[in-house]
């Protein structure tokens, strides 16, 4: 059984409000040092949010987290100190080379002299900028100010990064690139703390927590949380994809079909049911019917994103018949107050 002192991030209960809205709802996680830990969820779920407690700039409305054995609430400075932080918006200077951002930002962490030396060269090195350094930054490709962004975030040497959405906005072989950078710094010991709502970034975490309106839905390792999903996903190739995918809807919706979810990932479609296999019959005739050609269909394993799909889906059912009950209750008390 791990201790306290086998984890980097503690969070137990996370709860922030703002004038009566719930950004992050009773949030409970832990973060193995030495990790990768991906926090999932769509823009506004509450991943930032809870970043910037972990970081000590929100304090937590109920609830309780540590950072590297420090709290956040009462021991923001000790945790600064020793962490690392890429924000979504890119924040370097503009007007600054890449040496002069490098310089700025290691004094900032206190980084000075023959160290401050040490550590840009590294940091150029590491992330592939030596040939860029006395460019100004306003004038980097996207792929390379996040890297920047990154090389002055391990300046100080610290023992874990947050990155919030590090690849967003960034052409898919620069995230590639970038990932490789982040399995570097993970073999070096360091903890990262990555949000994202790309959910093939997923894949490159060694645990997982998919966060929808404030709460946790899931957790685990990649491949135990594919392994929760007890549906069966067909994936269908057609030459009309997008006619496809309203044509099986509408049969859902007509009750045709006992589909619990369809959606489009990139040219294919994924149907998922308890016994989709047995429905490939019907939705061939179905597609047929709508002038969809049908190349191939074939049951597959579930994506992490069929199973956010799944997920948030589950957990909106859930609070519709919570909301639906509590409805019912009061109904029902004001009923039996009228009659008293």
């Amino acid at each position: 059984m791990n201790s306290q002192e086998d984890y980097s991030v503690i969070a137990e209960d996370l709860t922030k409000r703002f004038d009566g809205f719930t950004a992050v709802d009773h949030v409970s996680f832990r973060v193995p040092r030495g990790e990768i830990f991906g926090f999932l969820g769509p823009n506004g779920a509450g991943k930032t949010t809870t970043i910037r407690i972990l970081l000590g700039l929100l304090q937590p409305t109920e609830g309780h987290a540590s950072v590297l054995d420090f709290d956040v609430a009462t021991q923001a400075y000790q945790i600064q100190q020793r962490i690392g932080y890429m924000s979504q918006r890119f924040s370097l200077y503009g007007d600054l080379t890449v040496v002069e951002n490098l310089n700025f930002y290691g004094r900032t962490y206190g980084v000075t002299g023959q160290r401050l030396r040490e550590r840009r060269a590294y940091a150029l090195d590491m992330t592939g900028l030596g040939e860029q350094q006395n460019e100004l930054t306003r004038e980097l490709a996207g792929g390379f100010r996040q890297r920047l962004a990154l090389a002055c975030a391990i300046l100080h040497e610290p023992e874990v990064l947050f990155l919030d959405e590090p690849t967003a906005g960034v052409d898919p072989i620069s995230r590639r690139a970038f990932w490789d950078l982040l399995y570097a710094l993970a073999a070096e010991g360091r903890t990262l703390f990555v949000t994202t709502h790309y959910m093939d970034e997923a894949e490159n975490c060694r645990r997982l927590a998919f966060i929808h309106e404030g709460r946790i839905i899931l957790q685990g390792t990649p491949v135990e949380i594919k392994d929760r999903m007890a549906e069966q996903v067909l994936e269908i190739d057609c030459d009309r994809p997008g006619m496809a995918l309203v044509a099986l809807r509408d049969a859902t919706e007509a009750d045709q079909l006992a589909l619990n979810e369809v959606a489009l990932y990139g040219a294919f479609i994924h149907a998922v049911a308890d016994d989709v296999a047995a429905m490939r019959p019907q939705i061939r005739e179905i597609l047929d019917e709508a002038g969809v050609a049908v190349r191939a269909m074939g049951v597959i394993p579930p994506s992490l994103e069929d199973v956010f799909i799944a997920s948030v889906e589950e957990h909106g059912a859930a609070i519709r018949n919570r909301h639906s009950h509590n409805s019912q209750v009061l109904n029902r008390d004001e009923s039996d107050q009228k009659m008293s």
